[in-house]
């Protein structure tokens, strides 16, 4: 018996990796770390104060492959680690401010919820899993937008046309790459 099953949630890809917790403690530092990486992938245009960066990517991988608490605990890590300054965040977020905090805040949690899909096998299938990735993209979106509205003291319709529509393209080719890696990983896993 696994530990997921034995904890009554469905199986994630990590679940596959031997080792329990020395397993679950690296791989939630990796989580943190893959998402401090993706950060670092950041293009800045007149199109929005938000720049445009894998961490999205990022959030949907480690939500699924780690499920719902060792995701939420990786993201929550990232986040706490770059407010106690590690340099991952852009320039002009600083601590608990700047106009993309609302998206980080996001992050933690979009990678649960996808997280709890995955435990539920919501990530099996290319369908299913588009889904999944799209929801947690909208969570992203939802808290982003609120924050960048707050921060930049701006109308929904204002926050949503700098902080949403212009990342449309970009996360849905995320949400595509995602929906097809996961259930391809799935099935290299039951080999």
């Amino acid at each position: 018996m696994t530990a997921a099953s034995a904890s009554g949630r469905g199986l994630v890809l990590a679940d596959l990796v031997p080792g329990a917790r020395a397993r679950d403690a690296v791989l939630v530092l990796v989580g943190a770390g893959l998402t401090g990486l993706a950060a670092q992938v950041s293009i800045h245009t007149a199109l929005s104060p938000v720049p445009f960066t894998l961490q999205t990517l990022s959030v949907l991988v480690v939500g699924g492959a780690l499920g719902s608490l060792r995701a939420a605990l990786s993201i929550l890590i990232y986040l706490l680690a770059g407010v106690a300054g590690v340099p991952w965040f852009e320039q002009h977020t600083h601590g608990w401010g700047g106009p993309s905090f609302g998206y980080i805040l996001g992050f933690v949690v979009a990678a649960g919820v996808v997280g709890a899909l995955a435990e539920r096998a919501r990530d099996r299938d290319f369908v299913s899993t588009l889904g999944v990735m799209f929801l947690g993209t909208a969570i992203v979106y939802v808290i982003g937008a609120v924050w960048l509205a707050y921060d930049l003291h701006v109308s929904a319709s204002k926050a949503i046309s700098l902080g949403v529509t212009p990342f449309l393209v970009t996360d849905a080719l995320k949400v595509v790459v995602a929906a097809i890696a996961f259930p391809a990983a799935w099935r290299l896993a039951r080999r």
